[in-house]
């Protein structure tokens, strides 16, 4: 909580007065003040949105998620695709890496997930920490596939996903809820909003809990199984307040704390952060958008070995602090044009801290630190130009990323060096751009072409964290390279009655010096530059609604593989680890009165590989989730959830035989007040 007690005492006053001093009256003046409206939002997306590849999700799917978590909604959206299988409750948090279009291969995120503006990945690991998300407080959800070129581009490789918090009028004044499951699990949340004057507040805070199911099959279990049990909370307090008439004030301060169990007992891990941000957008003719915010994060972990059942290692701790910042501008130069200005920059910081025990005598043998720093300082410009039925973009940026201060530790128990690395520092300039193009064709059919680069910085993580998920080891690699995309997609978007809605995408991406997990021996791995991943394939999206009823599905198919002749140990031609080649999903849904709703989504995954090799196959997987939502008095509601209602096993892990599975069939029964 070190940030967040830092922090909260004046941004606390700075939360809550704020909007009571911009509101201040002396009742002296007559004459009617202008009308002020606060969004709590950043600036309107802007027109280039529609070009790419793009989906929307508003409140009412976020909040009907059959599992109640975040990546579950995510999972609706074609491409969308998590580093394992598990959820958010039952994988280790630093496996929460999240991509697109089957840009995938390790745990590091290639998305760029933004909350509010602010990048929330992991500062030392590149993960999304899921449980901290709440998708009762969001308002709207926009993915863009595609290499992303404005702010904070540098980290958009696959894509942005977008989450916005909800604004009062979406929100309503509190939003409580209570459920639980067929295995005594529970889920406590609340969301109270609060108008402060002109502006307003938001509490919010969310537990789950839970003894959690095996992961291990039956057939697999010993006494030392344990079950995937998790303790996560999260709580966060926001504030928006006019300054101007154009210009409003938005401030957050947030803190999580996960802990799960993995496969055995003793296997524990936790990853907690505190955070805090603040942002002035400008609605006037001369729009802008400044940001700032500080995050610290640390991660724990022990090792269990699948033989002895002992500890063997206990990664102690993983402090890291990420700070950043944007300004973006929106000057009106010219007719027809809509431009956007800026700068961004990011740095991370951490270290790790663990300790190597014999699983024969449970002392320590070595002790590790390791860590380092990355920075990136982004300058961009970008132009969409309104031409009749046409609009055109066109966007560059400039990015200098530096790695530094890059080393490893490791002693003996007495103290003696066992090894020791000293990374150079480096720096480098890189250039992105992305254009495209958007036409109407008619008034109910538009038609779009767009190519595009990226960059992505590898991960402290990567850089100088070897880890062990027993017996398989993985080595760190600090002389790894910048990741850089290219890639182009043309697709459509056909309305043909005001009822239904239909977009297809067609692409072809390629991801230079990806970074992989590649086998170098039997129970050995190492992080390295593939030459290149390919991903061609196809992505397609309906949304239809005829009265009551409504169908909403996305499907993607992939070819993805490994480029390069001679790549790593004949790589050439494999299918990287951990993507499938097909997946979609189908949501039927029925309001037949306010505050009724029922929907039950049919998912469906391909099989894939565990590793780079195509040694372990984790079988394809079609699930059946339900939802069901019904009035009871007034704002009170009922709420029934069912998360895999035909009992479909899902095998999340395949190491050599050794399997983990996904979440069974569970029923939640729930109250929830508000909207």
């Amino acid at each position: 909580m070190r940030i967040l007690l830092r922090l909260s005492g004046p941004l606390a006053v700075l939360i809550f007065a704020v909007p009571l001093a911009a509101q201040a009256d002396d009742g002296l003046s007559e004459e009617p003040r202008p009308e002020i409206i606060v969004t709590g939002r950043g600036l309107d997306p802007a027109l280039s949105t529609s070009i790419y590849a793009t989906t929307t999700l508003e409140r009412d799917v976020i909040i009907a998620s059959p599992s109640g978590r975040i990546e579950d909604v995510l999972r609706g959206v074609a491409g969308f695709q998590q580093f394992r299988r598990s959820d958010s409750r039952s994988s280790n948090p630093s496996a929460q890496g999240v991509t697109l279009r089957a840009l995938g291969g390790n745990a590091t995120s290639r998305a760029l997930v933004l909350l509010d503006g602010v990048p929330i990945a992991d500062p030392f690991f590149g993960f999304v920490p899921l449980s901290a998300i709440a998708p009762e407080t969001l308002g709207t959800i926009r993915v863009m596939r595609g290499g992303g070129s404005g702010p904070f581009g540098a980290g958009a490789l696959a894509g942005t996903i977008e989450l916005e918090s909800a604004d009062p009028g979406r929100a309503g004044p509190l939003l409580a809820s209570a459920a639980i499951n067929t295995r005594a699990e529970s889920e406590v949340s609340g969301v109270l909003t609060q108008r402060l004057g002109r502006g307003f507040a938001v509490a919010s805070g969310r537990w789950d809990r839970g003894q959690g199911f095996f992961t291990t099959p039956a057939d697999q279990r010993i006494p030392a199984t344990a079950r995937a049990a998790f303790d996560s909370w999260n709580a966060a307090v926001r504030a928006v307040a006019p300054l101007t008439e154009t210009v409003e004030l938005q401030a957050r301060v947030a803190a999580f704390r996960d802990s799960r169990t993995l496969r055995f007992e003793g296997a524990d891990s936790t990853s907690e952060g505190e955070e805090a941000s603040l942002r002035i957008v400008g609605r006037g003719a001369w729009q802008f958008d400044a940001l700032a915010y500080v995050q610290a994060r640390d991660f724990t972990n022990v090792v269990i070995s699948s033989t002895r059942f002992t500890p063997t290692l206990d990664q102690r701790a993983t402090p890291s602090t990420g700070v950043g910042g944007k300004f973006e501008l929106r000057p009106p130069l010219a007719e027809a044009h809509d431009i956007r200005i800026g700068a961004d920059y990011r740095r991370a910081d951490g270290e790790l801290q663990e300790d190597a025990i014999s699983a024969f005598t449970g002392l320590v043998t070595e002790r590790r630190r390791a860590g380092g720093a990355t920075a990136n300082l982004g300058l961009f410009v970008e132009d969409d130009w309104q031409i009749g039925p046409l609009l055109v973009n066109g966007g560059l940026r400039a990015d200098r990323t530096s790695i530094t201060g890059g080393f490893f530790r490791a002693v003996d128990s007495a103290g003696v060096p066992v090894n020791a690395i000293s990374a150079p520092d480096r720096s480098d300039w890189a250039v992105s751009w992305r254009a495209g193009a958007l036409f109407y064709a008619t008034r109910r059919l538009d038609i779009r072409a767009a190519a595009y680069t990226g960059l992505r910085l590898p991960t402290l993580n990567e850089l100088y964290r070897p880890f062990v998920v027993f017996p398989v080891v993985t080595q760190a690699n600090a002389a790894l390279e910048n990741e850089r995309l290219e890639g182009f997609e043309v697709g459509l978007d056909w309305q043909p009655i005001n009822a239904l809605a239909l977009s297809l995408t067609v692409f072809d991406n390629e991801v230079e010096n990806a970074i992989a997990n590649v086998t170098i021996a039997p129970n050995l791995r190492r992080r390295e530059n593939l030459p290149a991943i390919t991903a061609r394939g196809v992505e397609a999206s309906l949304a239809a609604k005829f009265g009551a009823v409504s169908i909403d599905g996305s499907l993607a198919w992939t070819d993805a593989e490994v480029r390069g002749e001679g790549a790593s140990l004949d790589l050439d031609g494999k299918r990287p680890a951990q993507t499938p080649e097909f997946a979609a999903s189908v949501t039927l849904g029925w309001q037949p009165a306010p505050g009724w709703r029922v929907a039950g989504t049919l998912r469906h995954v391909a099989a894939q590989f565990e590793d780079d090799r195509e040694a372990d196959r984790l079988a394809p997987a079609t699930t059946l989730d339900a939802f069901l939502t019904a009035p009871l008095a007034g704002a009170l509601s009922i709420v029934v959830r069912a998360e895999n209602l035909t009992d479909e096993t899902i095998i999340t892990r395949n190491q050599g035989g050794s399997i983990d599975l996904g979440a069974p069939r569970t029923v939640w029964l729930g109250l929830r007040y508000g909207f």
